[in-house]
């Protein structure tokens, strides 16, 4: 037993001393710049492959959305899109964002290449990765909104043209040291740039394809629910909880270090805060709907969930546990009259992605100043303004040519028979007489 230990405590011994930890406290508490190198690449890979597990999420929470004649193809999309989405992202993506001129407004056409050193304080691959992942995120938003209706071909087409161009575009402007960040915009990690953008290239989407047959009376209601019923609840409640799961990485990896105790300690701060954000969306969805409908929505529950971590993003570090339940409370509220909003004006979002990315993600980027003292109103609303009506213009423009083009929307017939058998011919869910 005594050998045994020895064994485990010596490999353990020379790791504290390899920190340079200390019994003084977590104030002076030092790394070497090769520790600190591989402490920062861990977190962006770690937390990189949660953000990729929020794909998942995606495809169960679309899965579960729409009705059961178009999960299929809802399969295809996502992981398409992902894929996509990351030779995108090597091709030009990541350069078109990080090769941006201090204070510019777009970078190089080159693929990304490694040129790790240890200096730059992480790995560039672990760098690449993460932020890929972020990039495919951004594209997952559009996928549920245009669902059951988008043909499978253009709308990998419109994937490529987001993951590849736009999305590293607006990402340059504050990531990249571009002319957002000269202004003092400030965005943790993404309400605005990642999930308004994807919102906003949504909405553009929605409107240019129109409703799904039937979904809105001539009268201007909404129709009977029977025949647009979602396909499993249980598989969107799994794809809210692994995203919520996901969400951890994709907050607590945008601290971006975790070379000093000081990074570890607000990581964790970090992961409080999202936590607590989403409680807080799921809880004023619960009770929004059941005070002013009558009844408990689950769906909202789950979108509001969804909205509260959005509205977090943009500063999940300096709010307060309080604020960050306030937050996100905010954002689950604005989810369910967002959604209530796009049925007024005959918008078919099938998922509610523009209420819980767009519309929360404008909120979480608007408060910042509240919690955070070096942030500006004014720097915050000239970012989401200058993010969403470019990405909102530039996605309207592209949706009508390919419409004029390659053409977007199934046919009627193809439409009623559903997806699965129009785009893939495979079926997810067997009918039985």
């Amino acid at each position: 037993m005594t050998k045994m230990i020895k064994l485990i405590s010596a490999p353990l011994l020379s790791l504290i001393m390899l920190m340079g930890l200390t019994s003084a406290g977590h104030a002076e508490t030092t790394v070497s710049a090769e520790v600190g190198f591989i402490f920062n690449t861990l977190l962006f890979l770690i937390c990189g492959f949660l953000v990729m597990f929020m794909a998942a999420g995606f495809a169960m929470l679309e899965s579960g959305m729409v009705t059961s004649k178009s999960v299929s193809v809802i399969c295809a999309k996502n992981i398409g899109l992902f894929s996509i989405a990351g030779i995108m992202f090597w091709l030009v993506g990541y350069n078109l964002a990080y090769g941006i001129p201090e204070g510019g407004y777009i970078g190089s056409f080159i693929p990304w290449s490694d040129s790790s050193a240890i200096d730059t304080g992480y790995s560039d691959g672990s760098d690449w990765y993460f932020q890929m992942v972020f990039c495919a995120t951004t594209v997952s938003i559009v996928s549920g909104a245009m669902a059951e209706r988008i043909k499978l071909w253009p709308f990998f087409l419109f994937a490529a043209i987001l993951s590849g161009i736009l999305y590293p575009i607006v990402m340059g402007w504050q990531w990249g040291g571009g002319w957002l960040a000269e202004i003092g915009f400030s965005d943790f990690a993404g309400s605005t740039l990642v999930h308004s953008t994807g919102g906003a290239a949504a909405l553009a989407g929605a409107m240019i394809i129109g409703p799904r047959l039937g979904r809105f009376t001539k009268s201007g209601g909404v129709a009977p629910i029977k025949p647009f019923a979602a396909s499993s609840i249980p598989l969107v409640t799994i794809g809210v909880f692994i995203l919520w799961l996901g969400w951890f990485g994709f907050n607590g990896g945008s601290q971006l270090a975790m070379g000093t105790a000081d990074d570890a300690i607000a990581v964790s701060t970090i992961f409080i805060n999202t936590f607590l954000a989403g409680a807080g969306g799921v809880m004023a969805a619960a009770t929004v709907t059941r005070l002013g409908f009558g009844k408990t929505d689950v769906v909202q529950m789950l979108n509001g969930c969804i909205g509260g971590l959005v509205a977090i993003t943009a500063e999940p570090l300096m709010p307060s546990p309080l604020a960050a339940i306030l937050i996100g409370g905010v954002g689950g509220v604005i989810v369910v009259y967002g959604t209530k909003l796009l049925f007024s004006l005959q918008i078919d979002d099938v998922v509610g992605a523009i209420p819980a990315h767009l519309f929360a993600g404008i909120w979480g980027t608007l408060i910042v100043p509240a919690t955070n003292p070096d942030a500006s109103f004014s720097a915050q609303l000239i970012g989401v303004l200058a993010v969403n009506i470019f990405i909102f213009i530039v996605a309207y423009i592209i949706w009508s040519i390919m419409k004029a083009t390659v053409g977007l929307r199934l046919s009627k017939e193809a439409e009623t028979k559903g997806t699965d058998v129009s785009e893939t011919g495979v079926i997810a869910y067997a009918i039985r007489d």
